[in-house]
């Protein structure tokens, strides 16, 4: 998020997380300038925010994910929502409530609890005197990883835009169907939506952001190890493997580990383009590189700096362990997204609604949140 809006003229002023480890890898890149804190978001009180010109937060996806238990925002880890949210209030109070926020999540925010966690989230905004929009970019139109996510930008203003009920009117290449219909069926929010340019079309494929390792380099598998990973495939994944190997050339593929069925089962990907780097836990959910060709193949995980490359952060300073490293990258979002949203949407509005006023500090100075709450101090619902 910070190298995004950097690259966009943005200056940071302010990072939160819970998570010790990010702080660490935070640390190693940007050095120690005192502007993170390491601290339950709940816990985090308003004045040591400073006064800003955007905030951000990436809150915890883990109850918002298909892949998750889908507790929603009043889960343990997704409800840091609204400490973010108590935030922003308490900076209201104060008489400086940041002009713009940007949100970032998984797509799954949009479905959790049928839709009520992303209007509840919404309309929170809209209390707090923000028009509100959305929209969905996959990363792959950057950089050779599957990667969709959901933003949303609150802009605060006193207008209350115009909606249009007719059918299909918000779709676009931005806002695919659910999301249009879910901004059709909710006229009670107060909505501002802006177009985007188009997305670019990305060149690279995965084998253009690997690492030369050498054969006998320790990342490389065992071949009983390799071999365990292939008999973990189906029967169309393996046949898929199986023309790789038998390839005049080398390819190279993704997999991943699923549980189907109570059974591990090792799914293929072999388009050119890695599947969504993830947060492992325990050694869970590390994307694994397969390279295959004339009659051999080889099988390692992908490394921290490919990781780096698929998230278009490819000069991170890296010097955290091995899955400390692959969880933070997992964990981050990708650079020439948030680049794009700060250059084709933030820019423009604040010089548009906000240059002129020139509050004292306000344009220098976005402040990011990346939270995570120990507790759930509260239900969606309630806080509404």
């Amino acid at each position: 998020m910070r190298i995004g809006l950097e690259n966009a003229g943005w200056h940071i002023s302010f990072a939160n997380d819970i998570d010790h480890d990010k702080w660490q890898m935070y640390k190693d890149h940007f050095g120690d300038t005192g502007e993170f804190i390491v601290e339950d978001i709940h816990k985090l009180k308003p004045a040591q925010v400073p006064t800003v010109a955007l905030a951000t937060a990436s809150f915890p996806c883990n109850d918002l994910s298909l892949a998750g238990a889908r507790h929603g925002l009043a889960g343990e880890q997704s409800s840091a929502f609204w400490g973010f949210i108590d935030i922003l209030k308490a900076m209201r109070r104060d008489r400086r409530l940041p002009p713009l926020v940007l949100l970032e999540n998984v797509t799954g925010f949009l479905t959790s609890h049928g839709g009520h966690d992303f209007e509840d989230a919404l309309l929170a905004l809209n209390d707090l005197g923000y028009s509100v929009d959305a929209f969905v970019i996959d990363a792959a139109r950057f950089v050779p990883q599957s990667r969709q996510r959901l933003f949303v930008i609150g802009i605060k203003t006193r207008e209350v835009a115009a909606f249009n009920d007719a059918p299909r009117f918000y779709e676009s290449e931005v806002r695919p169907p659910a999301l249009a219909s879910f901004i059709l069926m909710h006229p009670d929010i107060n909505w501002r939506i802006r177009e985007l340019p188009q997305l670019p079309r990305c060149a690279k494929r995965l084998v253009d952001i690997l690492e030369d390792l050498p054969s006998n380099h320790t990342m490389w598998w065992s071949r009983k190890r390799a071999e365990y990973m292939l008999n973990q495939m189906s029967p169309k994944h393996r046949a898929q493997a199986d023309a790789m190997i038998n390839s005049s050339t080398t390819h190279y593929g993704t997999v991943f580990r699923r549980v189907r069925n109570g059974k591990s089962m090792a799914e293929l990907r072999t388009d050119g383009i890695a599947g969504c780097l993830r947060t492992p836990r325990g050694g869970s959910g590390r994307q694994i590189l397969l390279a295959a060709g004339k009659g051999r193949f080889a099988v390692r995980l992908l490394t921290p700096r490919e990781c780096a490359r698929l998230m278009g952060a490819d000069d991170f300073a890296i010097k955290a362990p091995l899955n400390q490293a692959l969880f933070g990258f997992g964990d981050a979002v990708c650079v020439p997204v948030i680049e794009l949203i700060a250059r084709s949407y933030l820019n423009p509005v604040w010089t548009e609604l906000y240059a002129k006023e020139e509050p004292p500090k306000l344009a220098e100075a976005p402040v990011i949140y990346r939270a995570k709450a120990r507790f759930n101090r509260r239900s969606a619902r309630s806080t509404l």
